[in-house]
């Protein structure tokens, strides 16, 4: 049998290696080390290149204030994203929740109720502009739908449900807001401080900014929500 060199995978389960998580691959590369060139994330022929740290730009204090340890650790510096950028924390998924939470809109609301969307529906969209501007296509599961204003509230998760069961387009829409917990954080969290993050689950491990307006602390972590969003 050959002998791998032990690798600590992302743990984003994001499926474009193949597998369903990031566990199966590691058990192939036991046997198939060449494997390890599928996950775009740590694989050597990815096309990014890894700068330095760039300085945080958060408007909220920067006292250290470190919490509950991560439940799974990345190859990547703590608080710092793939294009070297330094952020206050990450913000984690409700255990209960199949992913992040995340509020949207539809550029067109209508949209909504023509489908029609309701709870439990597979969904794919795209958030466009300056509501965050990100280059991947969302896929989630519908928690919550308002069909007289089309907020729809999702759990991202991933591209492999759409593939394998179908799903509702909703096109373009518009990121609304995060909810989810805070476990680590270099910063102390405030009510109406605008603070840089990064959703755990990013498949680009960017960071993103938000401006919290509600929070509360609980046994898990800090419950937090962020609107205004944007990426960088």
């Amino acid at each position: 049998m050959p002998e791998v060199t032990k690798v600590e995978l992302p743990g984003l389960d994001c499926g474009l290696c193949g597998f369903k998580h990031c566990d199966e691959l590691e058990r192939e590369l036991v046997l198939r080390p060449e494997l390890l060139k599928r996950c775009i994330h740590i694989s050597d022929d990815r096309v990014d290149a890894r700068p330095a740290s760039a300085p945080s730009m958060s408007s909220a204090p920067s006292s250290v204030a470190s919490t509950a340890s991560r439940p799974r650790s990345t190859r990547l510096a703590p608080f710092i994203d793939t294009l070297g950028r330094d952020f206050d924390f990450y913000l984690e998924h409700f255990p209960e929740d199949p992913g992040p939470r995340e509020i949207i809109i539809p550029h067109n609301p209508m949209i909504t109720r023509e489908l029609p969307v309701k709870k439990g529906d597979i969904l794919i969209g795209r958030p466009l502009g300056m509501s965050c501007g990100c280059p991947i296509t969302h896929c989630g599961i519908a928690t919550e739908v308002d069909q007289r204003t089309g907020v729809i509230v999702w759990c991202v998760t991933g591209p492999l449900a759409p593939r394998s069961q179908g799903y509702k387009d909703l096109g373009y829409y518009i990121a609304e807001g995060y909810e989810g917990l805070i476990k680590e954080t270099k910063s102390e969290i405030k009510i109406g401080c605008r603070y840089y993050f990064q959703p755990r689950m990013c498949m680009l491990q960017w960071r993103h900014s938000g401006l919290v307006n509600f929070m509360n602390r609980t046994p898990a972590g800090i419950q937090v929500r962020l609107e205004g969003l944007w990426i960088g």
